[in-house]
């Protein structure tokens, strides 16, 4: 049976997040990977006596939505912040087509980070849905519920707590996110725009 991987990411020393949160936060993607594998290989054990394990199979292939999506969304968050971090140029096509969304990039901004401080855990995204040619912003609470049917991640930002326990408490999460954004390489963000439009 074919495995998930675990990524590997080249993440410089960060402004406000330390080395220390980002072993832990890696730890636990690899838990993610580790376990989207662990229900594949119990779903094709139960599979040989499907009606038997009916309950068991249903269970599995909720989780392992948990575990996917998990394992996914954190490529992608680990993914920019990868490098130095780069700005997102004037000229750049995600900039104009933010603007064109929303009116200015910085509106933008404002609306996604007032949703990454939605209270409770989850995940701020940023998505592109190729059906309507739109960028959509979204608050995904359980990862394996709420995800945008169709939709390509262009930036995820993750708001549960081990991603800056470390460095701030659950009361400060505001300057998590502000340090979130400081760190960001915007040239990966611009590279998922481009291929969530092929």
């Amino acid at each position: 049976m074919k495995k998930f991987k675990e990524a590997e990411f080249n993440i410089p020393a960060l402004k406000g997040i330390s080395a220390k949160n980002i072993e832990e936060h890696l730890k636990l993607y690899a838990g993610y990977v580790k376990n989207a594998n662990l229900i594949l290989e119990h779903i094709e054990e139960f599979s040989q006596n499907s009606e038997k394990y009916a309950y068991e199979l249903g269970e599995l292939q909720r989780r392992f939505g948990f575990e996917f999506n998990g394992m996914v969304n954190h490529e992608y968050y680990f993914e920019s912040l990868s490098d130095e971090p780069k700005v997102l140029t004037e000229a750049s096509e995600l900039r104009k087509t933010i603007t064109e969304e929303w009116g200015s990039c910085e509106t933008w901004l404002n609306r996604f980070k007032a949703i990454a401080l939605t209270r409770g855990i989850g995940w701020a995204i940023l998505y592109y849905d190729p059906l309507t040619k739109r960028l959509l912003n979204a608050w995904i609470e359980e990862q394996h519920l709420g995800q945008l049917n169709g939709c390509k991640t262009i930036l995820a930002i993750d708001m549960w707590e081990h991603a800056f326990i470390y460095d701030y408490p659950t009361s400060e999460k505001k300057k998590y996110v502000e340090t979130f954004f400081d760190n960001l390489n915007w040239t990966v963000i611009e590279k998922n725009f481009t291929e969530a439009k092929i």
